[in-house]
């Protein structure tokens, strides 16, 4: 199966996903990952200035809310994320190779409120809605819930693995802490809240995580079931996997009403056309053919000597 053109409005309100090779639990909580994906987060928001409204990590996959500027600059924004993230979890958990698996999944979400606070739900929920915590704030991984709610800014850890390389080739004596540096990473209200006060916006956040954890005691209630708990996630295997997993196509766009999600779609649908249209000259062999604004242009063929 292709994969989407990447085509994004401007600024918009992006909901993006990466999960593990084979949906293994390679970003499964331990000692330090939680510091550290913060750490990188906040540098790669940093470096490609982009907002990060939300962020929750499982044990085999992610989800960020974020506002890039185009899909350029998240582009760059998640492969400076998703290299970083691996090449610290692939240490932590004895990991060579690939972590995650194909590029990333993004999103768009449409700028009705409805909608925007609805995403920012459904990634409050994770770790309660798996039944693999409690509560909302009980999960020991990577998670903005806690941040939100206190409205504080996430402090993490970020390595700089160059220059500790640099110094061990020189025959420094170095430690697991040298060469490492806090980051604090600034969480932004959702587009749609950034008229309200902060206490307006920490009360809200309040009413959804008070919601979600009122939700899941009467589903764990009416099934008689009980949550894995902290414990039970720490002694999962990095390298295990689920034993069935629920897949199901991802959405074009999210949107509350029905009549926005039609005309987000054609948009879409009008920017794949103009871009194979041009894809198809290109490839009859015009070089001055004009892509469509936004987009990722293919490169050029292979030029062949006489």
């Amino acid at each position: 199966m292709a994969r989407r053109l990447r085509y994004f409005p401007e600024r918009p309100l992006v909901e993006v996903t990466a999960r593990t090779v084979q949906g293994r639990f390679l970003l499964r909580p331990s000692a330090g990952f939680r510091e550290i994906f913060v750490g990188i987060l906040a540098r790669s928001a940093e470096r490609y200035a982009v907002e990060v409204h939300a962020y929750v990590c499982l044990s085999n996959h992610f989800h960020l809310l974020c506002s890039p500027a185009d899909a350029q600059q998240l582009a760059g924004f998640m492969c400076y994320l998703n290299s970083n993230l691996s090449k610290e979890a692939g240490r932590l958990h004895r990991w060579r190779g690939p972590l995650l698996i194909r590029r990333y999944q993004a999103i768009p979400v449409s700028t009705e409120e409805e909608a925007q606070v609805g995403r920012l739900r459904y990634l409050l929920a994770h770790g309660v809605k798996e039944s693999l915590v409690s509560r909302v704030t009980d999960w020991p991984g990577p998670h903005c819930a806690n941040a939100l709610l206190a409205g504080s800014r996430p402090v993490g850890v970020w390595f700089d693995r160059t220059e500790q390389h640099a110094a061990r080739h020189r025959g420094e004596e170095v430690s697991h802490s040298d060469y490492a540096t806090l980051e604090s990473l600034d969480l932004a209200p959702l587009p749609c809240w950034r008229h309200l006060p902060t206490e307006a916006v920490r009360r809200r956040i309040a009413d959804l995580v008070a919601e979600i954890d009122k939700e899941a005691v009467s589903r764990r209630q009416s099934r008689r079931t009980t949550p894995l708990g902290v414990r039970g996630v720490f002694r999962q295997d990095p390298h295990d996997r689920p034993s069935c997993s629920s897949w199901s196509p991802a959405p074009l766009v999210h949107a509350a009403c029905k009549t926005v999600r039609h005309e987000l779609r054609a948009v879409y649908y009008r920017f794949a056309v103009a871009f194979r249209i041009a894809a198809d000259k290109l490839k009859a062999g015009c070089r001055d053919v004009a892509f469509p604004a936004g987009s990722f242009p293919p490169s050029l063929p292979y030029c062949r000597g006489a």
